[in-house]
């Protein structure tokens, strides 16, 4: 589905409808659901994931699995306020392969991040954020329209098309994977550390 032959969507429950409906790439086959944007439309910051996990998918929400829990933690250390904030992802539907009956998670690849591109500059358009956290590399391309490595782009400051400042950061899920407790514990400090210092530019 193509924005350009519907009519313009000017509210994020006709996004949300015509996000269920798309069928630009293939990974809608597969998902439970597409899972939109959540938050205020006067959301002054937006976080930007990868794409939605195994409980976003079926929750049909965003950032509501364990990652997402990590992500409210840090959020609430940062001293954002996440009902404040608009979270969504740059990819909409859950891509995933079959192991057993686990659905384990799969990177979007770069036709399906480009593919969801024009969901993501209709959030834009209707939220207007004055600033943009992409966690992770996904995300800073689904953002960014290009590459950008993380480690490299820590507290670096980016730019939409637009004009909109972008923080890049490491994606919560990340944290996940870091075995030895006192190592995550370094890392999410770092990483609400991060929110924090993104979140000051606003008063700039």
């Amino acid at each position: 589905m193509d924005a350009q032959r519907h009519p313009p969507l000017r509210s994020l429950n006709r996004l949300a409808e015509a996000e269920e409906r798309c069928t630009r790439c293939p990974l809608y086959a597969d998902a439970t659901q597409a899972v939109p944007g959540e938050g205020p439309r006067q959301a002054r910051i937006m976080l930007v994931g990868e794409q939605p996990g195994d409980q976003e998918d079926r929750a049909g929400r965003p950032f509501v699995g364990p990652a997402g829990r990590l992500l409210d933690q840090a959020l609430k250390d940062a001293g954002i306020d996440r009902g404040e904030t608009f979270v969504t992802n740059a990819v909409k539907h859950f891509k995933h392969e079959m192991r057993g009956k686990r659905r384990l998670h799969k990177r979007p690849n770069t036709y399906e991040v480009e593919r969801c591109h024009q969901w993501f500059e209709v959030e834009l358009a209707l939220v207007n954020p004055s600033l943009i956290v992409a966690l992770g590399a996904t995300a800073a391309r689904g953002v960014l329209g290009r590459p950008v490595p993380v480690g490299q782009s820590r507290r670096k400051r980016f730019e939409t098309a637009d004009g909109t400042p972008v923080f890049v950061i490491q994606h919560p899920s990340a944290l996940l994977r870091v075995r030895d407790s006192a190592d995550r514990r370094t890392q999410f400090k770092r990483f609400a550390a991060d929110l924090r210092h993104a979140a000051s530019q606003l008063s700039r």
